[in-house]
Order: structure tokens, then C-alpha cells, then sequence
């Protein structure tokens, strides 16, 4: 059974910052309809709900979820972590509260009991793995839901046609909300990279954070009334390969959970989900340029020729490396036609 309770495992600590409504200027539009949530910023672990430390079957949780840092990825630097329950915003601290509020949190995040809800888990799941160990599980990614909606009701999409999280939050499908204060922040993050790594978080900050993960439990609840049961299996599975992506190690991810087991067909029933997978393929230094192509010309060509995910790791890394997510049929052309481009030039 679903738990909704968000209680603090001690109060020995300063209450959560009360709701702060939006002063204009460009901020969110939404306090009407959304109300805004009280946020506590967590150093220690004892300020965490004790379902959320203690993960059990007997009481699940859905979370949203998001990262914050300078530059994240593996060599970045992970600074907040955001939680947002149905009534409270928790902002967990990791330069303040350092590693051990951040190893507490361990369990919950590699739980199947906490759900956690996050648009585009990529970059967050690989800081999360490298810099604490962390393997990143059961995600739901909003990104990925909203494609699979797409492609159930026969809409195209364009390869790298990925709906940003301002995006989503203003489809009048799923939220109907204006994030313009999004963009104030992307342009201080321009100007200055390390403005998550600041403390004490500003009151911006804050409120930042937290409306990066205010609405994504919404969101969810109008997502699953749209997804059918094959939708919601690639869901989950891409959700965890998602995550595995650029967490690329020598071990070929054995030390990471099982994925899904793939639901059997109903019998005369030959439209269920297909397996879904994750290949690495290898480039040899110095060799990136025949997959990327002239202005990007032969990577679009590559995306465009099969119905699978490919992504590389850009100047943040994984160097040397295409991933390629999808059914075990588009991977395996995906990647033949990665593999081409090396050896016929």
C-alpha cells in the first residue's frame, strides 16, 4: 500500500521553510492552481522521513526527483538532490550535509519500493553512480513518457525531438503551466557555472529547486491515464536503461538490479511489448568524427535509418562510446550501421 506520509524522523531540527508565493517578474504561474509547498533543506539525515531512509513494501512511495550541480555528470559535481513528496519539498544538501546525508539516501534510491519520478535521469543517475555509488532505480522519466504517449497515439516524433521539462510543465495536457523563471536560471548558470555550488542557498535557489520538482507528481498521475500496458512496461524498462546509460563500467552492468521480466503475449495477441536493450559500441580514439559526420550528417542518418535511442557522451563523456536503447531488433541494425561507418572509410 502507497504511504503519502512525509513526517521528519526527528524534530530537533529548524521547520521547513514555509511556501513562498512567486513576486512576478517572469516567475510561475500557477499558485492558483498549484499551491506552493513547504521546503525543508536537509543536512542530516535524521530530517528525512523515515519510510523514505527505511524502504519496505509495506509502505511505497512515489517521489519526484531531480539533481542539481556544476556540470553534472561523473567528473562534475553533484550539489542538491530534490525530493518533493505530496506536501513537503525536501532539498538535500550534498556539499553541507556531504556524503553521509547522501549515503543515507542510498537505499531509497536503489529501491523498487520508492518510485522516483524525474525528467531525463541520464546525467543525474551517472553523477549519482560515480561520485556516491549509487545505482539509480526504479525511475519513472517524464521524457521518455511522454514519447511513448506520442508514438501510442501515432503522433511522429523527429529524432532528438525530446520534450524539455519547461516543455512539459506548459502542455496544457499534463500541468498547463508557465516555468519562465527557468530560463533566468539557465542564463546565471551561463554566466557563472558554479551557482549551484553557493551556500547558503538563496531564497532563487530554493525556489528553483523545488519547482523543478513540484509538478512532476501530477504530471505522472496524467501520464498513466494515457499510457496503455505496453507503454507502461517500456516505460519502466527504458527507465532503467536510461539510467545505466552513461554509467558505462568494465562489468557490463551485472552490479546493477534486473531489468523487467518481458510480459507474455496474450495468446493470438501479437501486438505486446518487444525485449528491450542496451549496447555500447566502441569507438577507437580519434574515430567519432565518421559516426558524427560533416555538420552532424551521418549520426542524423544513423537515427533516422532505425526506430532505437542513440546517444553519445558529448564533451561531458563517456568518450569513445555510442549507446544505442530500443527493441532488440532496431538496436542490433542501430549499432550494425554505427559499426559500418568505422570500417567503410
Amino acid at each position: 500500500m502507497a504511504s503519502s506520509s512525509s513526517s521528519p524522523a526527528s524534530s530537533s531540527h529548524p521547520p521547513p521553510i514555509p511556501p513562498v508565493p512567486n513576486a512576478g517578474g517572469g516567475n510561475l504561474d500557477h499558485d492558483a492552481q498549484f499551491p506552493p509547498l513547504p521546503v525543508l533543506v536537509v543536512t542530516e539525515p535524521s530530517q528525512l522521513p523515515v519510510e523514505f531512509l527505511n524502504p519496505s513494501p509495506d509502505h511505497e512511495l512515489v517521489v519526484g526527483f531531480d539533481c542539481e550541480g556544476v556540470d553534472l555528470c561523473r567528473t562534475g559535481k553533484l550539489c542538491i538532490m530534490q525530493l518533493a513528496f505530496p506536501d513537503i519539498i525536501y532539498i538535500v544538501d550534498a556539499i553541507d550535509g556531504g556524503k553521509a546525508v547522501m549515503e543515507a539516501c542510498k537505499p531509497a534510491l536503489e529501491s523498487s519500493h520508492v518510485t522516483k519520478v524525474i525528467h531525463d535521469c541520464k546525467r543525474d543517475s551517472e553523477a549519482l553512480y560515480f561520485q556516491f555509488g549509487i545505482k539509480l532505480h526504479n525511475v519513472i522519466d517524464t521524457q521518455i513518457a511522454f514519447s511513448l504517449i506520442e508514438e501510442q497515439e501515432g503522433r511522429h516524433r523527429a529524432p532528438d525531438d525530446y520534450i524539455s521539462l519547461v516543455s512539459l510543465i506548459a502542455d496544457a495536457d499534463y500541468c498547463g503551466v508557465e516555468y519562465a523563471e527557468k530560463e533566468e536560471v539557465r542564463v546565471l548558470l551561463r554566466q557563472d557555472p558554479k551557482f549551484w555550488e553557493y551556500r547558503p542557498l538563496s531564497e532563487m535557489m530554493i525556489r528553483a529547486a523545488s519547482d523543478d520538482v513540484r509538478f512532476l507528481l501530477h504530471i505522472y498521475q496524467k501520464m498513466k491515464e494515457r499510457l496503455n500496458e505496453r507503454s507502461l512496461w517500456c516505460l519502466s524498462v527504458r527507465g532503467q536503461l536510461y539510467c545505466r546509460c552513461f554509467c558505462v563500467n568494465d562489468n557490463d552492468y551485472a552490479d546493477w538490479p534486473p531489468l523487467p521480466v518481458l510480459p507474455e503475449k496474450d495468446e493470438g495477441n501479437n501486438d505486446g511489448p518487444e525485449e528491450q536493450i542496451l549496447t555500447v559500441v566502441n569507438v577507437p580514439p580519434g574515430q567519432m568524427g565518421l559516426v558524427i559526420g560533416k555538420g552532424g550528417s551521418t549520426i542524423r542518418f544513423i537515427k533516422e535509418s532505425c526506430n532505437a535511442e542513440i546517444f553519445m557522451g558529448g564533451s561531458r563523456g563517456p568518450p569513445d562510446k555510442v549507446f544505442v536503447i530500443g527493441s532488440v531488433r532496431e538496436v542490433m541494425k542501430g549499432a550494425a550501421i554505427v559499426r559500418g561507418r568505422l570500417i567503410t572509410f
